[in-house]
């Protein structure tokens, strides 16, 4: 990670949008395709920037990943596959723990690298669903983490 974590602006929304689909491809690739694009900027616009804050890492000046989190929520952590395992995605995950004693999460039963890593980071899984309330209709499961 060339650069400490930053919190992001409006302006670099289309930045995330593209780490998370290159992200989300990558790791859950039964799922790729799901949204475009423009569904992609759209939802960040909409959704992401305006309810939680989000933070992000660049290399140079590309950003390399990010967090988005609310009270007690991490709604998206994404880190391009060529820079995962480097520490970015703890480094982003520690600015939300630090903001706040309980966080929950939700991740699909099937990204077993997302899980590995959130159990190293303390989560300890919560909640088993079916998948029929996600879009994604993909059996998910919620993790919670409360600070020692």
């Amino acid at each position: 990670m060339a650069q400490p974590p930053k919190r992001l602006e409006r302006s670099d929304m289309g930045a995330a949008a593209i780490v998370h689909r290159a992200s989300f491809d990558e790791r859950l690739p039964w799922l790729a395709g799901l949204h475009t694009p423009e569904e992609d900027r759209a939802y960040f616009r909409s959704a992401v920037f305006d309810e939680c804050e989000v933070w992000g890492t660049f290399d140079g000046p590309a950003l390399t990943g990010f967090i988005a989190f609310r009270a007690g929520w991490i709604d998206q952590l994404y880190v391009l596959p060529a820079y995962q395992g480097s520490g970015i995605g703890s480094s982003l995950l520690e600015i939300a723990q630090a903001r706040y004693s309980e966080l929950s999460l939700w991740t699909f039963q099937r990204n077993a690298i997302a899980r590995r890593f959130y159990e190293r980071q303390g989560f300890v899984a919560a909640e088993l669903t079916d998948g029929a309330r996600n879009e994604e209709r993909e059996p998910d499961i919620r993790y919670i983490w409360s600070r020692p």
